[in-house]
This record gives C-alpha cells, sequence and structure tokens, in this order.
C-alpha cells in the first residue's frame, strides 16, 4: 500500500480509504451489519489501509457507531486513522444544524461517544453553511484541536472561495487551518478541477475522493444497453447527477474497453485514473459487499500505462470554462504548474481551432 502526505500535515494516509456510509444503512445504499463490517475493516486493515471514513449524518449515526464498535476490538483501533463529519440536521430543534459553534461541540462530542474514542483523526466539515460566520465556524473546529479531542480539521463540498475564506479567517487567528477537502471527483464528473484541485495544490490541501465510481455508474455494470437489477441508480438515486447521458456511456465503453485488455474490473480502471491525477491523495472506496471490497482493493495495485490514461483523459475532458479559455488564448507565457495542469491539454487544441 502506498501512503501520501494529508497537505501540509505531518500525517501520511493510505491511497485508499474506506467508506462507511453502508453500514446499518438502507438496502439501496447498503445495509453492512456488525458481523460485515467487522470482516470489510479487517479486509482493508490487511490490505495496509489506515483512514476509515464516516459522518455523523451517515444511518443517523449508526455509521459511527458500527465503526466504533469494530475499531474498538482486537487492537484495530492503533492502526486506524478515524475521520468523520458535521453539519447535517441530527435533530428537530433549530439549533441541530449547521456550522455553528453550538452544533459543533455538541456532534463532536456526541462522535466521540458513538466511535468510541478519545480524540478523532480528521474532523470535516460536511458542506457549506453560508448563515454561519466563517470565523465562528473556525474558531469551534480550532477550540477542539487545541481541547485534544480533534487532531487535524478538514472541509467537504466547499466551493473555492468558501475555502479562501474559512483559510483567511484561520490564519488571521494563527487558528488550525484545514488540511483536506473531500470532493467528488471521477472520470464522470471532473467539475472539480476548474477551481477545487487547484486550490488544493496552492494552499497545500490533500485531496479525498468521495463516489469516486459516480455511485457504481463506472463499475462496468451500467451500460447502454441495460444495467444490473439492485444498486443506487436502480432506485433513482441522484448523486451524481447526470447531464450528458450519451457522454457518460463514451466513458463507460472506453474505461470496459482498456478492462477487458487488461483482464481487471472497470472500477480498478476508474481508480487506478483517479490515483494519477494532480493533488489526489486518497480514494473513498465503498462496497455492498466484500467482493466489492476485494476488487476496489486490488486498485492500489493497478497501474495504467500512459497510452491508457490519455485515451481516458481525452473521452471525458469537459470544456474549459471561462475565464480558462481566455487564459489559454492569452496568458500561456506566465502560468504556472498548477494552471497548466488545467490549461496545458487544451492549448494545443485551441492553437489549431
Amino acid at each position: 500500500m502506498e501512503y501520501r502526505q494529508l497537505g501540509r500535515s505531518g500525517l501520511k494516509v493510505s491511497v485508499l480509504t474506506m467508506g462507511t456510509m453502508t453500514f446499518g444503512g438502507s438496502e439501496k445504499i447498503g445495509n453492512t451489519d456488525l458481523a460485515g463490517a467487522s470482516r470489510q475493516v479487517d479486509m482493508c486493515l490487511e490490505a495496509g489501509i489506515n483512514l476509515y471514513d464516516s459522518a455523523n449524518v451517515y444511518n443517523a449515526g449508526v455509521s459511527e457507531e458500527i465503526l466504533g464498535a469494530v475499531l474498538a476490538e482486537n487492537g484495530r483501533r492503533q492502526r486506524a486513522l478515524i475521520a468523520t463529519k458535521v453539519r447535517f440536521k441530527m435533530g428537530d430543534g433549530p439549533n441541530e444544524i449547521g456550522l455553528s459553534r453550538h452544533h459543533i461541540m455538541q456532534q463532536a462530542e456526541a462522535s466521540l461517544k458513538r466511535l468510541k474514542t478519545d480524540v478523532i483523526d480528521l474532523y470535516q466539515v460536511h458542506e457549506w453553511d453560508g448563515l454561519t460566520p466563517i470565523e465562528e465556524t473556525m474558531e469551534a473546529l480550532d477550540a477542539l484541536v487545541r481541547q485534544g479531542k480533534v487532531r487535524y480539521i478538514g472541509c467537504s463540498n466547499y466551493s473555492g472561495w468558501h475555502i479562501s475564506k474559512a483559510l483567511m479567517a484561520a490564519d488571521r487567528r494563527h487558528a488550525a487551518r484545514f488540511v483536506s477537502q473531500q470532493i467528488h471527483y471521477s472520470l464522470h464528473s471532473r467539475d472539480a478541477e476548474y477551481e477545487l484541485v487547484p486550490i488544493s495544490q496552492d494552499q497545500g490541501l490533500g485531496i479525498l475522493v468521495w463516489s469516486p465510481l459516480a455511485g457504481g455508474l463506472l463499475s462496468g455494470k451500467y451500460r447502454r444497453d441495460g444495467g444490473p437489477e439492485s444498486g443506487r441508480h436502480v432506485g433513482g438515486f441522484r448523486e451524481p447527477p447526470v447531464y450528458d447521458r450519451e457522454k457518460l456511456y463514451d466513458v463507460i465503453d472506453t474505461i470496459v474497453a482498456i478492462a477487458e485488455t487488461r483482464g481487471v474490473s472497470g472500477a480498478q480502471v476508474a481508480l487506478s485514473w483517479l490515483l494519477g491525477r494532480p493533488g489526489v491523495t486518497s480514494v473513498i472506496i465503498g462496497g455492498r459487499n466484500e467482493s466489492q471490497f476485494a476488487d476496489n482493493i486490488a486498485a492500489a495495485q493497478f497501474a495504467l500505462s500512459a497510452e491508457e490514461r490519455a485515451r481516458l483523459d481525452a473521452v471525458s475532458r469537459p470544456p474549459l470554462l471561462y475565464p480558462y479559455w481566455h487564459q489559454s488564448f492569452t496568458a500561456q507565457d506566465r502560468l504556472s504548474r498548477i494552471d497548466l495542469d488545467l490549461i496545458g491539454p487544451y492549448a494545443e487544441e485551441f492553437k489549431r481551432g
């Protein structure tokens, strides 16, 4: 297993992270019980995976409870880093939601109890809260770090300007700053490359990727002529949204062609592509059963060739939005490495255009 540094922190995490949203869930998402969770965690520990991601909102706290119970046994906690999140509604009261000091402090204590631990290794704000001053949110997170209840903090599902505000608020007060962000990123959805990947590279944030297979769409099981009878998207699951179904199937066709040639699963191809993208630290894998976990874990040992990577890049490439197309026309003599990660692949195309 390869380990990468999480942003500018001194923490090293495995390139694969175990996601636990299926723990104690529903049939649509996955309903892994305690015994199944124990087996899956052992598979991941044996493979060298050291980061385990949950959230207080996953199945109303049950995911954290199951993860905590599993890690509390057989010395597993000493081998594992726990990541969890706060932001979404956890009760009926007006303060049972958001990123106020009240809600953050209350939910951190609740998560610690459910996880059966004295400290959360990575505490992440799960979504933007535009009603709470960012200074209040960052001060509350810093207080948890100073109290020793949280080691590192991160964000998830923020925009580029949200991250900038948060980092500025922390830096002004010499407070704990985000070391990572957890984002949606895949061959189906490369929107993060416009703002979130560049700000991570510039500001030293590690990138953790959620739903790298687009909820299973990129596994190779969903094809133009049909798909599985069960799974998230069969029941109308809306994450991620599909705006261009033909392009999605073009991407899937390329994934499947490479997978069949190499004798691996489509999932391994899609995961390997992500692990080679600029700025990516770790990809969060999940599974409704142990065979899916085993297949995803194998992606850590699979490498795409340069030609295969170029094919995947080309078929999945999003349009270059403003101001980036304008920078490609007029600023190529003054672009940084981070700029070129986004703009570079389009440069020759625009010259020909």
